[in-house]
């Protein structure tokens, strides 16, 4: 009797990372496209105005607490340093989030800047990258005397820019902020 070829856990594993990199990546597309084809459609309106930057947020936060949770966000050198960049990140989003709410209250509206758009856009390529990553570990190159993962690397130094770009949103919502506080 000839034995059954059966798939390999890894083969599974692997399935699942690229499944989660495809629906990050298509996530991260149509929240690109559905805010370009508004704006040319001129089809903008207060509820994608209000949904998409809380659909941003969900994904952003999701797979950095997914990341973090799995030891992803550790790198050569630093160990769980890349955390920081992570909880920055996270952070901003809370209290960005809190002060649109107000904002909002009081009828002021904060209009997302073009850095704030960098800034997401960084987060999304730094966030498919470390997936990536985990996805092929087999991409190496080496550095400094020890061998890297490519993506992982690419992820992890445009998690620092994003965090950076992060602060510095963060700091012109603030600002924005504080002139209607008592």
């Amino acid at each position: 009797m000839q034995d059954k070829v059966r798939p390999a856990p890894n083969g599974f594993t692997l399935l699942e990372l690229l499944v989660a990199l495809a629906v990050f990546a298509a996530a991260a597309v149509t929240d690109f496209f559905d805010g370009y084809l508004a704006r040319m459609w001129g089809q903008q309106s207060s509820l994608g105005r209000m949904l998409d930057p809380i659909a941003d947020k969900i994904m952003v936060v999701a797979v950095i607490l997914v990341l973090t949770a799995q030891g992803i966000l550790r790198g050569p050198y630093v160990g769980d340093m890349h955390v920081i960049a992570g909880l920055v990140i996270l952070l901003r989003e809370i209290a960005v989030s809190g002060l649109r709410e107000f904002l909002g209250g009081l009828r002021v509206s904060v209009p997302v800047s073009r850095l704030a758009k960098w800034k997401t856009t960084f987060q999304m390529i730094s966030l498919g990258a470390l997936i990536l990553g985990q996805a092929l570990p087999g991409w190496q190159m080496p550095v400094g005397g020890i061998s890297v993962n490519v993506p992982h690397t690419v992820g992890l130094t445009t998690l620092w820019a994003a965090a950076v770009l992060t602060v510095i949103t963060g700091w012109d919502y603030l600002r924005v902020g504080l002139k209607h506080m008592d």
